[in-house]
């Protein structure tokens, strides 16, 4: 989830969390969530320290004492959707007069006096790195004041609480590695809402992942905004690894090796990472990925734009010749590998060469996947206080669709590499569109649907690939794969 933090899933935007109720609680919390897939995993940490404090989680808003919103800033559809939601909930409070209302995540460092002062509709705001802070808080708003803690920590990386995970497939869990970013890429908000990088101790991260793994699951993402710039020297922000002791930085553990000491504990395990910057890529990275069957050969790297002028009005601090070495590089080492994109079109001055560029580049790669935007101002980033977004909407959506066109057609030629062969695929639900077809992912992170027979949730099984779309895989199982 690089910088724009991916993959905002549409299907699990502003679902309220489900998690095990135990009976010696009293009180209910309803919380749901917005954006990316770290602010999903932010609401189960949350979740499981208000477990502490006696809330059980409840899907009926009215019955709620405690309702709580987990926010986005990155697009302003989520920051809409927000302000409606908070509408609803106050007027739910007329009529249930004990419900406490909180915003929490990166809106809410950015719209603290919004929130509290001008509109009033909240009780309690609490940033991304201040959910350990949330018993205090909460005593502060029983008393009647409100309450606020947006202050961004050097240190916080939640290493020490397992989150509760009990909402999801039950197959393939997220564990953070990172929490903020350095990159200050002009378009992006993250570093100001979530802080500066730092990095978790690789025995926590270890920790929770045996949690996982005796809890039977089969998958396990490791997430941050950049992980690639993963690096634990003992705690403490990235940018002053330098100053660290000698013994420190010799025996730092960087991206690369984490990955080896997770896939090597945990063979039977499939690791996927989310988000890669291309230029924290380092090749040790790749060759870890050759050397384990078990990581998947599948990066998610955004490369934002094809034009160097793009790039550099974006910050990305890498050219375009650079990440078309990159791909090079990591398609010699694997050659099976799959790469998708984020791609922002219609930037501030951006050309129709800008945006041919921006083509050649996609034809250059032909990614599998991709996540394409046009550009709309974020408060608060460079770009939207200093640049003028001065491309005409007609024009972005013209661009936004050749871009997309394009990648439909590249989707399929991938996906057309697969006919013919069989390919292990992890099962993780019953298919959309037919309720007697599996679902599962290859390697590559395409979706494969394929007959249950006696198959069951969870199961490694190869299936042979005898016909795909643009954007699944579809097949019959033969047998399963000597992962199980």
């Amino acid at each position: 989830m690089e910088h724009v933090e991916k993959i905002i899933d549409e299907k699990i935007q502003g679902k309220a969390l489900v998690t095990e109720n135990k009976k010696e609680n009293t009180k209910k919390l309803f919380i749901e969530s917005y954006g990316c897939q770290m602010n999903m995993n932010d609401s189960e940490i949350v979740a499981a320290i208000l477990d502490k404090q006696g809330y059980n989680t409840t899907q009926v808003l009215e019955e709620a004492d405690l309702v709580l919103v987990n926010t986005c800033s990155i697009r302003e559809k989520a920051e809409t959707t927000v302000r409606k939601r908070l509408q609803k909930y106050n007027a739910v409070k007329q009529v249930n007069k004990k419900m406490k209302v909180g915003v929490l995540g990166c809106m809410a460092e950015r719209l603290k006096e919004k929130f509290l002062e001008e509109e009033k509709i909240v009780d309690l705001v609490v940033g991304p790195d201040a959910y350990k802070d949330l018993p205090n808080l909460l005593e502060e708003v029983n008393e009647g004041r409100d309450a606020v803690n947006v202050i961004l920590s050097k240190e916080e990386t939640y290493g020490d609480i397992a989150p509760v995970r009990l909402n999801s497939n039950g197959v393939s869990a997220f564990v953070s590695i990172t929490r903020g970013c350095d990159n200050m890429c002009t378009f992006c908000v993250v570093p100001f809402t979530r802080g500066r990088e730092r990095s978790r101790d690789p025995k926590s991260i270890l920790e929770e992942i045996r949690q996982m793994v005796a809890k039977n699951y089969k998958e396990i993402t490791l997430l941050g905004q950049n992980v690639d710039s993963f690096l634990w020297y003992g705690g403490g922000l990235k940018k002053d690894f330098n100053k660290a002791s000698e013994m420190a930085q010799a025996t730092a553990v960087d991206f690369a090796q984490l990955l080896d000491m997770c896939a090597t504990e945990f063979p039977k395990t499939r690791f996927r990472f989310s988000t890669s910057n291309p230029q924290d890529m380092s090749l040790d990275v790749i060759h870890t990925m050759a050397k384990h069957k078990n990581i998947c050969k599948y990066i998610h790297l955004p490369v934002q734009s094809g034009s160097n002028a793009m790039l550099k009005a974006m910050n990305r601090q890498h050219t375009r010749e650079e990440y078309m070495e990159l791909v090079d590089n990591i398609f010699k080492i694997i050659p099976e590998m799959a790469l998708s994109q984020d791609m922002i079109v219609g930037f501030c001055g951006e050309t129709e060469q800008d945006h041919k560029d921006t083509l050649e580049l996609m034809e250059y790669v032909k990614y599998d996947f991709g996540f394409m935007f046009a550009y709309s101002e974020r408060p608060g980033t460079l770009a939207g206080k200093k640049m003028e977004d001065d491309v005409p909407s007609d024009i972005k959506k013209r661009r936004l669709t050749e871009v997309i066109d394009l990648q439909q057609k590249h989707a399929l030629y991938r996906t057309q590499k697969h006919l013919g062969k069989t390919e292990e695929v992890l099962i993780e639900g019953t298919s959309k569109k037919n309720p007697n077809q599996w679902k599962g992912r290859n390697t590559q992170n395409t979706v494969i649907v394929f007959p249950k027979e006696h198959y069951k949730l969870g199961d490694f099984v190869n299936v042979k690939v005898e016909d795909c779309t643009s954007a699944t895989l579809i097949g019959t199982a033969v047998g399963y794969s000597d992962n199980n």
